[in-house]
């Protein structure tokens, strides 16, 4: 991160004009006074609770140092002056102490970073709803555990990391109304179900969906829960899911530059009306996407 150049306190000031510079200061009004430089907001935010993340100095090194939660590869930006791993945290996480593994890019000590996941209570919503909407059909069971399978292997992927955490603010991949909280948790007939793992954006069908970051399309299907879906490999274990489309325009392989087009809006899948389903991916965990947007 760059430091803004402050004439004030340039080295070659002479002691004097130094001086008067102080006085000048003294003498202005309190409107005047300049503010101080405001650091660079920085994506994504940290937001060490379930479903967030958390941002964990390494310190300075030579070469990007390799990082760990458990025995999952963890993204890690910065330069040799610092480094930091970015620990996406799952929603079922435990509030609590949590610990990463740190080790040095030639294979050194490796060395233990401890950090609190903080509570947060996520909105819950009861729904009294007809019993064949909640429980699958065996055939449909069926298929849910077979993409299952194939799905984790896509949400394993780990490719080169990206170099820059400024280019980690995504933008929103449809325009529309935020119709549903990620986080929320929904109880269905008094059985509770997974929490709400993405963001969903209401859009007609048809609104054109696009990359929030550059990526590469690492698959492309139609499945069962999540309709016409496009997933995008941002680097590092980051991950962008795009489901419900009325339309993919992308396969696997492509390389998508942001806001480039991948597809369209639509209702496809197990859904009551057209929208965007928008979930972010982070060392296998998914996480809030607003904390990588602006606002």
């Amino acid at each position: 991160m760059s430091i803004p150049h402050n004439p004030l306190t340039h080295r070659h000031l002479t002691r004097r004009s130094a001086l008067l510079g102080g006085i000048g200061l003294l003498l202005l009004p309190a409107p005047h006074l300049a503010a101080a430089p405001q650091p660079p907001d920085i994506w994504p935010q940290a937001s060490p609770v379930p479903g967030g993340i958390a941002r964990l100095s390494l310190g300075p090194a030579t070469a990007r140092p390799l990082a760990y939660a458990g025995d999952v590869p963890l993204l890690v930006l910065g330069e040799v002056i610092e480094w930091t791993a970015l620990v996406g945290i799952a929603l079922a996480a435990a509030p609590g102490e949590a610990s990463i593994m740190v080790q040095d890019a030639q294979g050194g000590s490796a060395r233990q970073i401890h950090y609190t996941v903080a509570p947060k209570q996520y909105q819950e919503q009861r729904l009294k709803v007809s019993p064949r909407t909640v429980d699958l059909a065996p055939q449909d069971q069926a298929r849910y555990e077979r993409e299952r399978v194939h799905l984790a292997t896509v949400m394993a992927t780990f490719s080169d990391p990206l170099t820059l955490a400024s280019i980690l603010r995504m933008q929103v991949p449809t325009p529309g109304r935020r119709s549903s909280s990620f986080g929320l948790r929904r109880v269905f007939n008094g059985q509770a179900r997974s929490p709400h793992s993405g963001m969903d954006i209401a859009a007609s069908t048809g609104t054109p969906v696009v990359a929030p970051l550059p990526g590469r399309v690492i698959d492309t299907g139609d499945y069962f829960f999540n309709g016409n879906t496009v997933w995008l490999d941002h680097g590092g274990g980051l991950l962008s899911m795009m489901c419900h489309l009325s339309e993919i325009d992308v396969q696997p392989g492509d390389l998508l530059k942001t806001g480039e087009r991948l597809g369209a809006v639509g209702a496809t899948g197990r859904v009551t009306g057209p929208h965007l389903h928008w979930g972010v991916l982070l060392n296998r965990a998914m996480v809030d996407p607003a904390l990588f947007l602006l606002a």
